[in-house]
């Protein structure tokens, strides 16, 4: 299994302040099933040049991977905070998940301008960006049905937090846009082991139990073809 979003990564953002508990949270998941996980820290443009969050992000991720020996294979990414103007911003492209073309972005919790839509179509036709928007679940019922639609027939994907499925409140609506194709990768979204922790075992088990054994293998299998 994979957990396609997490902050794992010690110390570089809001997520893990140390490294025991990068440790424990990767233990964490490495006992739930997950074999690879995509650490993803914010990066906000207005207050963070890609060059310093690079160099930040790398440290962290060399120390991280010298105290984790036996632990879920690490990719490092961000979860890119969207503005108006992003896919003109230099150094985009090495924001992108290592070793993929995966760009995760952080969409704003309101209504999108048709200018934020032609900028996510835009990204998602440039050969290099293959685009995720992160929990979507926090955005959906701002837009109508036919930007989602727009955006999945324009080749977008779409990640939901493990909560999405775990509370009872939205687990309905969860299992619904899953089943309608708009539901294309499961992340922890964890931040530590207290507030926020990993707990997308949980979720992957209750979709295997709630989706039939066909869609379940598929949507388990369908991120294994996007990262390496």
């Amino acid at each position: 299994m994979i957990d396609f979003h997490s902050h794992v990564l010690p110390q570089v953002d809001d997520g893990s302040q140390s490294i025991e508990e990068s440790c424990l949270m990767l233990k964490s998941l490495l006992e739930q099933g997950v074999d690879t996980v995509l650490a993803t820290p914010h990066f906000y443009a207005n207050s963070d040049s890609v060059a310093s969050f690079l160099e930040r992000r790398s440290a962290a991720y060399e120390v991280l991977k010298e105290e984790t020996a036996d632990a879920p294979k690490l990719l490092p990414g961000a979860e890119v905070r969207y503005y108006e103007g992003i896919s003109r911003l230099e150094g985009l492209k090495d924001l992108r998940v290592e070793n993929t073309d995966l760009l995760l972005l952080e969409m704003p919790m309101a209504k999108w301008s048709e200018y934020t839509v032609n900028e996510l179509l835009a990204i998602s036709r440039a050969k290099e960006y293959k685009p995720v928007l992160a929990h979507i679940e926090r955005c959906f019922d701002f837009q109508g049905d036919g930007v989602w639609q727009n955006l999945l027939e324009n080749d977008l994907m779409f990640q939901v937090n493990a909560s999405f499925f775990l509370s009872p409140i939205t687990r309905r609506k969860a299992l619904r846009l899953l089943k309608k194709g708009f539901v294309h990768f499961l992340g922890s979204d964890c931040h530590d082991m207290e507030t926020r922790p990993p707990r997308i075992g949980p979720a992957y088990k209750l979709l295997e139990k709630k989706l039939d054994a066909d869609l379940f293998r598929r949507f388990v299998e369908y991120g294994y073809n996007f990262v390496k």
